[in-house]
C-alpha cells in the first residue's frame, strides 16, 4: 500500500531507532533530560530564538502559545482555514477563554491589507485584540508557502499596533526548503514559533515552541497544567533531534514527488487541482461528481493500492513523505490516472464503501 494520507504516517528509520535506543535520559519534569535539552537548544538556535520547549504535539504548542500571549476575553486574528481554528476543537476558547476572529485567505494565504481596521476599539463591550497567528506552510491550503514579504508586513503591522505574533510552523522546514529563506529569517518576525518533528521530518512524536526565554519559562508551567510534562522524554526527543540533523534537506525530494502527483491529477479525467500551484509536499484536488464522491474515489484508489485522505465530499488530499520513494510516487501517479479515466469512461464503477 502506498500511503499518501499524511506525512505523519512515517515510521522511524533504522538510524533514528538506533539514536532513540541509545538516548541519554533523565526526568525532564523534576530535573533536565539531557537529550531533550539538546533538542530544545538546537531548535532554538535554528529558529534564532532564546529558548524552546519540547511538547507532545503541535496542538499543545499552538494552544500554549495562545495562552502565554492572551488573557481570557482577548481575541486572536487568524486565517479562516488555519489549523489553530479548524483542527484544534476551539481549544483557545475551551482552555484559555480566548476568541478568534477569522480572515479568509486565498488557499490559506493572507494579504497585509486584510488586517487593516481589524483591531477592536478600546470599548468595555468588546474583546481586546491581542494576537496575530499565521500558518506556514498552510495545511488546508495544500501546503502553500506564505509569501515572505507578506509575512514581514503583517507582523510589522501587528507589532506597530501593540499585538503579539505567533507562527504555527508545523511544516516550517518545508517552507524553508521551498523558498530558500532560512528558518531563523521566517521566525524573526514572530514572538513565538511552533515547529513539528513528526510530519515531514519523520520523527514519531513531538513539537516545540520557541521564543523569548521568559515566555518559554511561562510556557513550561502551562505545559505541566495541560499534562504535557514528560519524564524520560529523551527517548522520543532523540528521534526528533535525528530528524533535525538528517531529514531537513531531503524534504526537497518530497516536494519533487508531489509535483509528479500533481501532473498526474492535471492529466486525469474528472480531477482538478485546487490550487493548481503546488509549493511543497501536499496536493489537494476536487473530484467531479461523475466519478463519485471524494470518499468513493479514495476507496477505489485504495483497492488499487494507493491510500489518500478525503477532506470534504468533493476534495482529496495527498501528501508525500520520506516513506514514499520516487518509484512508488510514479506508480501512484499511474494509478490515479488509470482509476480516474476508467471511472470517467464507465469501465469500472466507484467503490461505494467508505474507506477504512
Amino acid at each position: 500500500m502506498i500511503d499518501l494520507r499524511s506525512d505523519t504516517v512515517t515510521k522511524p528509520t533504522p538510524a533514528m531507532r538506533a539514536a532513540m535506543a541509545a538516548a541519554e535520559v533523565d526526568d525532564d519534569v523534576i530535573d533536565v533530560d539531557p537529550t531533550v535539552d539538546r533538542l530544545q537548544r538546537t531548535t532554538a538556535e535554528l529558529l534564532g530564538k532564546e529558548a524552546a520547549l519540547f511538547m507532545p504535539s503541535g496542538t499543545m504548542t499552538n494552544q500554549i502559545a495562545v495562552r502565554v500571549h492572551c488573557k481570557p476575553g482577548d481575541e486572536l486574528l487568524c486565517e479562516a482555514e488555519c489549523h489553530i481554528f479548524h483542527y484544534e476543537q476551539g481549544a483557545f476558547a475551551q482552555l484559555s477563554g480566548v476568541v478568534a476572529r477569522t480572515l479568509s485567505g486565498e488557499h490559506g494565504l493572507l494579504r497585509p491589507d486584510q488586517f487593516v481596521d481589524q483591531i477592536r476599539p478600546d470599548d468595555v463591550h468588546q474583546v481586546r485584540t491581542r494576537l496575530v497567528c499565521l500558518e506556514n506552510t498552510h495545511n488546508r491550503g495544500a501546503g502553500r508557502v506564505q509569501p515572505y514579504a507578506a509575512v514581514e508586513k503583517i507582523c510589522r503591522w501587528a507589532h506597530e499596533h501593540g499585538l503579539r505574533t505567533h507562527l504555527d510552523g508545523a511544516r516550517l522546514f518545508n517552507a524553508v526548503v521551498a523558498s530558500g529563506v532560512a528558518a531563523d529569517r521566517w521566525a524573526a518576525h514572530f514572538d513565538t514559533v511552533s515547529v513539528c518533528y513528526s510530519k515531514g521530518l519523520g520523527a514519531p512524536v513531538g513539537s516545540a515552541l520557541a521564543g523569548p526565554r521568559e515566555l518559554i519559562a511561562e510556557a513550561r508551567r502551562h505545559r505541566k497544567l495541560f499534562g504535557g510534562g514528560m519524564r524520560q522524554a529523551g527517548i522520543i526527543a532523540a528521534g526528533a533531534l535525528h530528524a533535525l540533523q538528517y531529514h531537513r534537506e531531503r524534504l526537497a525530494d518530497d516536494h519533487a514527488n508531489a509535483q509528479v502527483l500533481a501532473d498526474a491529477v492535471r492529466s486525469a479525467a474528472g480531477l482538478t487541482l485546487s490550487p493548481d500551484t503546488v509549493d511543497t509536499n501536499m496536493i489537494i484536488f476536487t473530484v467531479d461528481p461523475a466519478l463519485g464522491t471524494a470518499s468513493q474515489f479514495t476507496a477505489t484508489l485504495k483497492n488499487h493500492g494507493v491510500w489518500m485522505l478525503p477532506t470534504s465530499p468533493t476534495r482529496v488530499r495527498a501528501v508525500t513523505h520520506l516513506d514514499v520513494s520516487r518509484e512508488q510516487t510514479r506508480a501512484a501517479a499511474a494509478i490515479i490516472r488509470q482509476v480516474a479515466d476508467e471511472l470517467a469512461s464507465g469501465t469500472i464503477a466507484a467503490d461505494r464503501k467508505e474507506p477504512t
